[in-house]
């Protein structure tokens, strides 16, 4: 798969007198993967974010976009199209007094043509399956429901790559549901990349890779199953680990023979089936 993002020795920092928040980062995304950002708070992933869409500037290093440096003011405008970004608080996104209207917006604001427009809108609200809350206000709706509009309101505006900065943080479990189960759709079903910043390891599971952050710098990456055969490295870095893992080790240390494979439920059910069905 071709690499939609390459990072290269990037350094970051708010102030010259404050400490490195980035420290030396190297990492690409390839187009096409659902990519997660894990670590605690403070890390370094929120502002990697940013600066993988040019709202923060590498003050060492380069941060490139479909072969765009973020460097270069003449293409800023031409990344932040390809890069959509959902944040943490979905009431912070809304301008419109519908859901259509807030979906139109970003639109009019790239100035596509409204018969254009309007197909984008009906398409994108599809996607996210919001199509029958079109003109309900957004106030009045679940924290789901709100970050699928604010995902709508991305999708619409055609990106290659879609990031969601802690965008399942403020959510209930079931909104944290819909969220992810909308995420593997457009991403599975529709090619779009997808880079998801957490510190939620049960939403990391459903990626294809994961890089994890520490003060700053990369720590390690690989699959998800890789990742989480880690653990005492998850733990030792204050991330909590996903439900199935945890359990998986307690029944391991009560005795029973499971392989560290089953990151999901259903795998770890299966298996202690298989494992009841030869006693």
């Amino acid at each position: 798969m071709d690499k939609l993002i390459e990072v290269n020795e990037l350094f970051f920092r708010y102030n010259e007198e404050d400490q490195w928040i980035l420290k030396g980062v190297s990492l690409f995304v390839k187009q096409g993967e659902w990519l997660s950002i894990i670590g605690h708070n403070g890390s370094g992933k929120s502002t990697l974010a940013k600066c993988l869409n040019g709202l923060l500037l590498p003050e060492k290093g380069s941060v490139r976009v479909n072969h765009l440096d973020t460097r270069d003011e003449s293409h800023i405008w031409d990344i932040r199209r390809q890069v959509g970004m959902v944040f943490q608080n979905p009431d912070n996104q809304f301008v419109g007094s519908t859901v259509r209207d807030d979906v139109a917006f970003g639109m009019e604001n790239h100035g596509i043509p409204r018969e254009e427009m309007l197909i984008r809108l009906d398409d994108a609200l599809k996607q996210v399956q919001m199509e029958a809350f079109a003109d309900r206000e957004p106030h009045r709706l679940s924290g789901g429901q709100k970050q699928r509009v604010a995902i709508a309101g991305i999708i619409a505006l055609k990106p290659s790559i879609i990031i969601l900065d802690e965008a399942t943080s403020m959510l209930d479990p079931e909104g944290r549901s819909e969220i992810i189960r909308t995420m593997r759709l457009l991403n599975k079903e529709h090619g779009v990349t997808v880079i998801s910043i957490t510190h939620d390891l049960e939403e990391a599971i459903y990626s294809d890779r994961i890089i994890v952050m520490n003060h700053g710098e990369l720590l390690d990456q690989g699959s998800p199953r890789d990742i989480f055969k880690e653990t005492k490295l998850l733990k030792d870095i204050g991330l909590d680990l996903p439900f199935t893992v945890k359990l998986r080790q307690e029944l391991q240390k009560q005795g029973c023979p499971l392989s560290d494979r089953a990151l999901f439920q259903e795998e770890l059910v299966e298996e202690l089936w298989t494992l009841r069905s030869k006693i």
